[in-house]
């Protein structure tokens, strides 16, 4: 048999093409009983919509960009999957870019606009402020993610950083811990995602009545489990006692779990260790680990619809949203 044309499933299912075309294309005014009458033609012929003619008769590629720093990241591949996923039921999907986490690599991925190949973007920036970001001249509709600061004409969906920073410091001030220690950002220069997070850290502290100690702040030389190893390793053979650490991802609180199993400091008896993503790791570490979770489905489906809206043709200001979080309690850090 060859290749199954959108005719063919129209027939098939006993409906019009145009309203094959509106399930494709995941129009909302179709019917659910119609949208599976559809769909059950679809997947009896193995129909795989012709992205060439799409582009022809739309304009449109079906494709999406999701840019970030570092696909090698555990918390931006679990971000690619589901962003992914999500981008399926909207009848798209991705086509992900890293920029390195350098400016020249954000620039030249908004300078290119992926030369035509795609229809809008998810962009997590990691250096490039709002004002840049503000310049950039393109007709590729754009979404960010994440803490960084977003021009008031761009849309953004992020969870809110403070709140949870917060709330994971507070679970280990609730359970006692006096001497509560801070790890993970950036030792060169604060990232807006540390910035953020150190401030919900501090407010939780003074909330108990506790003076932030800026001793407690333990820095790394790069956002890596490594880093954390070698930073945690470091402040403790210098004499630093803590009973909590908030790290500010989960690879930082890997490395911290490293550090105090080295010198022999049990966690949670002695100090108790938080992270940040519930990165599928984080669930089987041991002790396994209490984390700030994002919901990203949430933030994948949000990012995804205000970017489809700007595809067809929303142009007002910019909608900065955003989207829930958990802490998960586990054994590292228990309630």
């Amino acid at each position: 048999m060859g290749r199954v044309r959108l005719q063919d499933v129209a027939e098939h299912a006993g409906v019009s093409m145009k309203t094959v075309s509106n399930v494709v294309r995941n129009a909302p005014h179709v019917s659910d009983r119609m949208r599976a009458r559809v769909q059950k033609a679809i997947d009896e012929l193995d129909y795989r919509p012709n992205m060439m003619g799409r582009r022809l008769a739309t304009g449109r590629t079906g494709l999406i960009a999701l840019a970030f720093a570092d696909i090698g990241i555990p918390y931006f591949a679990e971000l690619s999957r589901v962003v992914s996923r999500v981008a399926l039921r909207h009848g798209y999907r991705v086509l992900v870019e890293e920029t390195d986490a350098t400016l020249e690599g954000e620039r030249a991925l908004l300078a290119s606009g992926e030369s035509g190949l795609v229809d809008g973007m998810i962009f997590q920036p990691s250096i490039m402020g709002s004002s840049e970001i503000a310049r950039h001249r393109s007709e590729l509709p754009i979404v960010l993610l994440g803490e960084t600061a977003a021009p008031l004409t761009t849309d953004r969906v992020m969870i809110d950083n403070v709140a949870a920073a917060q709330d994971v410091t507070r679970g280990v001030l609730g359970n006692g811990r006096r001497r509560v220690g801070f790890v993970g950002h950036e030792r060169s220069g604060l990232s807006e995602t540390s910035r953020q997070r150190i401030a919900g850290y501090q407010q939780a502290l003074e909330a108990a009545g506790l003076t932030p100690d800026p001793g407690l702040l333990i820095p790394t030389d790069e956002i890596s489990a490594l880093g954390a190893v070698r930073a945690v390793g470091a402040a403790l053979d210098a004499g630093i006692k803590v009973d909590a650490l908030v790290c500010r991802d989960d690879l930082a609180a890997l490395g911290a779990l490293r550090a105090l199993q080295e010198r022999g400091i049990r966690v949670p008896d002695d100090v108790a260790v938080t992270g940040w993503d519930d990165i599928r790791l984080s669930a089987v570490t041991f002790p396994s680990l209490t984390t700030v979770s994002p919901d990203l489905e949430a933030l994948a489906e949000r990012a995804i619809t205000l970017l489809l809206e700007r595809v067809d043709g929303y142009d007002g200001m910019g909608r900065h949203e955003t989207v829930p979080y958990q802490v998960v309690v586990r054994e590292s850090a228990p309630a």
